[in-house]
């Protein structure tokens, strides 16, 4: 396993990005299975930001997004897809931000403490075959800088990783 950078948590959020998308690109690992690469990737995310209260990967199978690696609490297993977030960031293919996860129509509450969300759909070539998905107990805790930088972290997923085997 490559060593992981040391991220200062005081920097810009650029910053931490900048140095999260090298431990990431440093971590992922093609002589391991997807499953501990994937779960070394939620440990990243979820050790940089302390705004996030819950961050995980879901996979399609049939007409669901099933759970995949994640560190927070225990988690919805089973998401149709078309509802909530993920399974909307999924449908539509694109990146969606909620600064009130109780404003958002058929939002689906894993945790009654998350109050925001972002999901980033991941792709294999072109094909949606899952989300990423960041939750936070913080109102408004994810804005255009953290889209920017996950769409980029998710791109260095689906480049790197052979995500046909992951369901």
């Amino acid at each position: 396993m490559n060593s992981t950078t040391q991220i200062n948590k005081v920097s810009s959020l650029e910053d931490l990005y900048k140095l999260l998308l090298k431990q990431i690109d440093g971590l992922i690992d093609n002589s391991l299975p997807v499953i501990s690469n994937l779960s070394n990737i939620t440990a990243a995310l979820n050790q940089t930001f302390n705004k996030i209260s819950w961050v995980g990967f879901y996979f399609k199978k049939d007409d669901y997004l099933y759970l995949g690696p994640f560190q927070g609490k225990v988690a919805c297993t089973k998401i149709k897809i078309g509802t909530g977030v993920c399974g909307k960031s999924f449908e539509e293919g694109k990146t969606i931000v909620v600064p009130n996860v109780h404003k958002f129509p058929g939002h689906i509450a894993c945790d009654v403490e998350t109050n925001s969300e972002i999901v980033i759909p991941i792709f294999n070539g072109n094909k949606a075959i899952g989300v990423l998905d960041l939750d936070s107990k913080d109102f408004e805790a994810f804005n255009e800088t953290d889209k920017v930088w996950l769409k980029k972290i998710g791109g260095i997923i689906s480049v790197k990783l052979n995500l046909t085997s992951v369901y």
